[in-house]
């Protein structure tokens, strides 16, 4: 069991927020706003774990491929949470605080104008990580590449649905099993470096 605590705390982000997304609202109205507010004020919390999930699979190393997901990692959460403040709480406060009936004032789509292609960046960065990532899990342990069956396709979910349910929930979804899945990977290629008498384990 302990050594899966730390697979299931790197999946566990991006679980949530494929979780988040199936209550997440498709339009931004008077009466959405309040849910829309809400769940991207837990967005400012969790998105950034996403990437910080990332990193962390890559953990302790210095070679061109791992600071590579790093940089893509932190790209993805600085910009995607600049989109969470923007498009979510700001679009969200001010729909909630114009009033019921009022139709929504340019101001606003102003808003939405300025964080989408902020959040593009973001999702951008992390199709990049995710891809670095596959490649790193291919040259270190070839079979591991399979990964990238969930980490890319869901990568690019989110970036084309934000978290937005069913593609971006399940994209969101994906990259989390498959960012635990890499750090158990991770866990038993560093166990077999100790080790390398011990058995090869797919």
């Amino acid at each position: 069991m302990t050594r899966l605590r730390l697979p299931l705390l790197l999946a566990l982000p991006g679980l949530a927020l494929g979780a988040a997304g199936v209550l997440h609202p498709h339009h931004l109205t008077y009466d959405t706003a309040r849910s829309w507010f809400g769940l991207h004020l837990a967005g400012l919390v969790v998105f950034p774990l996403v990437g910080l999930a990332l990193m962390r699979v890559v953990a302790g190393r210095r070679d061109p491929l791992a600071w590579l997901v790093r940089l893509a990692a932190y790209g993805y959460a600085t910009f995607y949470t600049a989109l969470d403040v923007v498009s979510g709480l700001a679009a969200g406060w001010v729909t909630r605080r114009i009033g019921p009936g009022v139709p929504r004032p340019e101001e606003v789509s102003l808003l939405f104008r300025l964080g989408t292609p902020i959040g593009e960046v973001g999702s951008a960065a992390l199709l990049v990580a995710v891809v670095a990532l596959t490649l790193d899990l291919a040259r270190r342990r070839p079979r591991a590449a399979l990964l990238g069956l969930l980490l890319v396709p869901g990568a690019w979910l989110v970036h084309t649905d934000h978290i937005f349910a069913p593609q971006g929930a399940i994209g969101m979804a994906l990259i989390g099993v498959g960012t635990g899945l890499a750090g158990l990977v991770q866990g038993q290629v560093v166990t077999l470096r100790a080790d390398p008498d011990a058995t090869d384990r797919p």
